[in-house]
């Protein structure tokens, strides 16, 4: 059960018409892709935290390049108290180099296209698609 909020941060890179997904292996999203990312730790910017958690996650090295929205995340377990509630704050990463591999709190690594993330085909977390949306209109060369 969460006592308080907490403050996370996605890494989201795009590259060749292609979006680097993670998937997570703990809940809240078990099971389900999204962007790379995690807690913002003590001192560091939301910026700085999606570069690490990307590099930590995936191998993949990038510059976090400024912020595209924030998400809410917040749920309930069956007696209506709350059991995760995070505010992630979506950056838009530029890719610099590097292969994903799965490491740390996620199972999988992978280049998805556009396509198959924003038509739903692909299994992911809620608003990945939103968030990708932003990020393409933010990067029109994608």
């Amino acid at each position: 059960m969460a006592s308080h909020p907490k403050l996370a941060a996605l890494a989201v890179v795009l590259r060749d018409e292609k979006v680097l997904l993670v998937q997570r292996r703990n809940p809240p999203d078990a099971g389900l892709w999204g962007f790379p990312g995690g807690h913002v730790e003590l001192g560091e910017t939301a910026l700085e935290a999606a570069a690490r958690e990307l590099a930590e996650e995936t191998g993949v090295t990038a510059i976090a390049e400024r912020y595209l929205t924030n998400v809410d995340v917040i749920t309930h377990g069956p007696d209506g108290a709350v059991e995760f509630h995070f505010l992630l704050a979506a950056v838009l990463c530029r890719y610099i180099t590097g292969e994903p591999r799965a490491d740390d709190d996620v199972s999988d690594a992978a280049w998805w296209p556009i396509a198959e993330v924003t038509s739903g085909a692909l299994p992911c977390s809620d608003r990945v698609a939103l968030v990708l949306r932003h990020a393409l209109a933010s990067a029109p060369d994608q």
